[in-house]
């Protein structure tokens, strides 16, 4: 056997580095298979990475808890009771027995997290909160008739009472029109869907001293109907959406016409 010659050796050597630049799946012993497999988990990290940077209110996240909302469907239930038989759209219990039945619907289809987002809950959600919202606008309006025409007959202390549920129920379920409403609902907003929000809280807007896991709950929406309430309007979160300007609108002045009547009846009566 004779030798290689010089000349054999680099043929050699220049055909194996050729080999190894046209084609490196095979001179690293990989397949292009697992070049694929290497390039898809890259994108999926890349891709996970860039989800996490994104804070909570922005990324899909775990269902909100299910009792905060439903612990304000019942308030609104017990205050509906709790008012006088002439401020009722019809029976006492025909709307608040409506208003059960349907959260009742609720609880079972989402008990702890609501995270399934379909049409008929979404469809059985909006009319609890639309029933109770009937149930609260005759209470308000008649509420407000009975004082201008002087048809009622009570103490002082009884129309502050009657007034003061009026006024507490149209912050709880403003509030959970704004909660129901934002971004298509907590379930869309679990999903993270939707990209724009209806409301601006601060925690959106100064991402560095907020806790990077935040995201609107119940909470919040019920703070910003409060606060709307009292103030009659907005204080640290904006409405951004024309909807929202409405409602915090219609908010304003149902609270403003509830508190100025009943305040002015009852210090009338003192007198």
């Amino acid at each position: 056997m004779t030798a290689p010659s010089f000349g054999n050796l680099v043929c050699a050597h220049t055909i194996t580095d050729f080999a190894d630049t046209a084609f490196p799946s095979q001179a690293s012993g990989r397949t292009i298979a697992d070049m694929t497999d290497r390039d898809t988990g890259d994108r999926h990290l890349s891709r996970r990475i860039e989800a996490e940077a994104l804070p909570a209110w922005r990324r899909i996240t775990e269902g909100e808890p299910r009792w905060a909302a439903a612990a304000a469907i019942v308030a609104v239930i017990a205050l509906q009771l709790a008012l006088p038989q002439r401020l009722n759209l019809s029976s006492r219990y025909l709307l608040p027995g409506i208003e059960l039945a349907l959260l009742a619907m609720l609880v079972i289809a989402n008990p702890l997290r609501i995270d399934r987002a379909s049409r008929p809950l979404r469809s059985a959600s909006l009319t609890l909160i639309a029933v109770a919202s009937l149930a609260n606008a005759y209470a308000a309006v008649r509420l407000v008739t009975d004082i201008i025409s002087g048809d009622h007959k009570v103490s002082a202390a009884a129309l502050l009472a009657t007034g003061g549920a009026v006024y507490l129920t149209n912050i709880i379920i403003f509030g959970l029109w704004y909660w129901d409403l934002d971004r298509g609902g907590p379930a869309t907003r679990a999903a993270g869907t939707r990209q724009y929000p209806d409301f601006l809280f601060p925690q959106m807007t100064t991402p560095d001293v907020s806790d990077p896991d935040w995201e609107p709950r119940f909470a919040d929406y019920l703070y910003v109907s409060f606060t709307n309430a009292t103030a009659f309007s907005p204080t640290d979160t904006m409405p951004l959406s024309r909807w929202a300007k409405l409602a915090m609108m219609i908010q304003s002045v149902i609270a403003l016409a509830t508190v100025a009547m009943v305040l002015a009846r009852a210090i009338n009566i003192l007198n």
